[in-house]
């Protein structure tokens, strides 16, 4: 017996056809060595695709669908005949999940029946073979998915060279080099979704030359518009107008190297369909992360970003022995630890996504939902994973949960240090609470880098976050900061990323309404008005801890590179007891 699981519900391109993987099994893999074929599915009953005179009662297996029925005869057609072959997909309907003593009689009667199938010497001496097919093994029943004689096998999702095969086969015309970034753009998407997007489909809505003009329309004047225009033509066929104004809106540019090249929008509509496909198929578990800056866009912290810069380009050579299995970002909130995590994404050049709440009040789902997410992001890699407020993700551990919180943790742990994911998932985890981690969850292997993040602690490095916030939101100003600082920027020491780009909005806001270009006064009159809100004891735990956690001393502030391991532990200690934290 075998359990297949995750992706049993894709085409295999196998030679020149397409097949679903139950026809693959049938057809292709057991026709030749097995007298008899039949599948079983809980909806539709059961179907012969091969039988041996020695079958009789096939006649009375295509009257019934109810497993109760069914499976006594199943098993009479098993152990009274040599060389055959059952296929089960949903099997996950008709053993599930839960508790035995909580299953229905007819649910309990089938994990029997299955189980007893798996220990029987004489089904394996008539050379029979049984295939259970599951999305999820976690909709299998537990007593099925951990029996050892039951070979748990998983389907995966189409690599890079089957994935080439699927966009040459869709469209044959594409040329070599841009099959090549089809097939790399598509990561993390089944054969017939990749398969759905590149082969022209017919539709009654609109006619080819109908809706290769109103693309003309979206595409401007370009010199090369029309033939544009004819390739996108063919991938909307079946498109209404809305879906292709959505997919093509000009706002929108496509990346600067590719913009001149005819099939840009293509690879841009392949992302956008692929985004939206695998976001709606993990149930809004992961989000995608679009990243506008790199991190030349990030004021201050320079030895962070040479850091990140160095990882960056290890990540561009496909060096994957130089790349860390993951990154913590530490520090207090808003000392832009989320805004340098995108731009290192764009810096890198990977796809990112974000992990969100994947947590359920249903029994089993919050684990359900996690192996659903890692067995996605493999399929993406490589990719980064960001998680943010790690703390509230991954913090809580014991049993008044039921036990949730710590086989989370400990599922997460053994992916985080699997070394295959080493250059092909990078973590990046950020918290203002690392203390609030599990130890284990921090350790080399997993989290290499511990990053930390602080508040700017001298007028130099208050003034490079606000001239990056000036460029980024494209404020005309008069500034000139060696002349301005005791009026300007010296006031913001200690003033968090997030409090020096309120100033800087509300300066601006006040200019803007006035018709003038931001001066010294008005910047100045702006960071009176301004009132931050902050805990300074947490604050100052906060920045702590980032000092505690950090993994080297170059990445410290000058204040607290030379700081005895002595004095920071009884700093903390102390803090700890003021702020009745234990």
């Amino acid at each position: 017996m075998f359990l297949l699981h995750t992706n049993v519900f894709d085409k295999v391109l196998f030679g020149d056809h397409y097949y679903s993987l139950t026809e693959f099994l049938a057809k292709i893999l057991l026709w030749d060595n097995k007298q008899n074929i039949l599948v079983y599915d809980p909806a539709l009953g059961v179907t012969c695709l091969k039988a041996s005179p020695a079958i009789t009662k096939i006649d009375e297996l295509r009257l019934r669908r109810s497993p109760k029925d069914v499976l006594p005869l199943l098993e009479a057609i098993l152990f009274s005949s040599d060389s055959t072959a059952l296929i089960m997909p949903y099997v996950g309907a008709v053993a599930p999940d839960g508790e035995f003593n909580l299953l229905s009689e007819q649910d309990r009667n089938s994990l029997i029946t299955l189980h007893r199938w798996s220990l029987s010497s004489e089904l394996r001496e008539k050379d029979s073979v049984v295939f259970l097919l599951s999305e999820a093994p976690s909709e299998v029943n537990q007593r099925l998915v951990s029996n050892p004689v039951i070979a748990a096998v998983e389907v995966p999702m189409p690599n890079l060279e089957e994935r080439r095969a699927v966009v040459e086969k869709s469209d044959p015309s594409i040329d070599a080099g841009h099959v090549r970034l089809l097939s790399e753009q598509t990561s993390g998407l089944r054969a017939v979704q990749i398969a759905a997007l590149l082969t022209p489909q017919k539709t009654d809505s609109l006619d080819d030359a109908e809706r290769q003009v109103f693309i003309l329309s979206l595409l401007g004047q370009s010199a090369d518009a029309n033939v544009r225009a004819e390739k996108l033509g063919a991938l909307t066929r079946g498109m209404d107008v809305e879906q292709i104004r959505h997919l093509l809106n000009p706002s929108h540019p496509v990346a600067e190297t590719q913009r001149s090249d005819t099939y840009s929008e293509v690879l841009t509509l392949v992302w956008q369909r692929k985004r939206e496909l695998i976001e709606k198929e993990c149930y809004g578990l992961i989000e995608f992360i679009e990243s506008r800056h790199n991190l030349s866009a990030v004021g201050g912290n320079e030895d962070i970003k040479e850091e990140l810069r160095q990882i960056a380009a290890n990540i561009r050579a496909g060096d994957r022995a130089r790349v860390p299995m993951g990154l913590l970002f530490v520090g207090p909130m808003g000392t832009g630890k989320t805004f340098v995590a995108n731009a290192f994404i764009k810096e890198s050049g990977l796809s990112a996504v974000k992990l969100k709440n994947f947590r359920s009040k249903w029994v089993g789902s919050t684990e359900a939902n996690l192996e659903k997410v890692l067995g996605m992001v493999r399929a993406l890699g490589p990719i980064i994973l960001v998680i943010d407020e790690g703390d509230r993700a991954f913090g809580s551990q014991g049993d008044e949960d039921g036990g949730t919180s710590s086989r989370v943790m400990a599922r997460m742990k053994e992916f985080m240090s699997d070394p295959e994911n080493r250059g092909q998932v990078l973590f990046i985890l950020m918290t203002n609470r690392p203390d609030k981690l599990d130890i284990d969850i921090k350790r080399a292997g997993r989290l290499d880098r511990k990053i930390p993040f602080f508040y700017a602690d001298c007028a130099p490095d208050v003034e490079s976050v606000l001239s990056a916030l000036l460029q980024r939101y494209k404020v005309e100003h008069e500034l000139v900061w060696e002349r301005d600082r005791e009026a300007t920027s010296a006031r913001l020491i200690g003033y968090s990323n997030a409090d020096l780009e309120a100033v800087v909005l509300l300066a601006n806001d006040t200019a803007r309404s006035q018709s003038v270009k931001l001066t010294s006064e008005l910047f100045a009159s702006a960071i009176s008005d301004y009132l931050p809100s902050r805990d300074q004891r947490m604050l100052e735990y906060m920045e702590l801890l980032a000092v505690f956690e950090t993994s080297r001393r170059a990445l410290l502030p000058e204040r607290f590179r030379n700081l005895p391991a002595e004095e920071l532990s009884a700093r903390l200690s102390a803090l700890r007891t003021e702020l009745g934290i234990r």
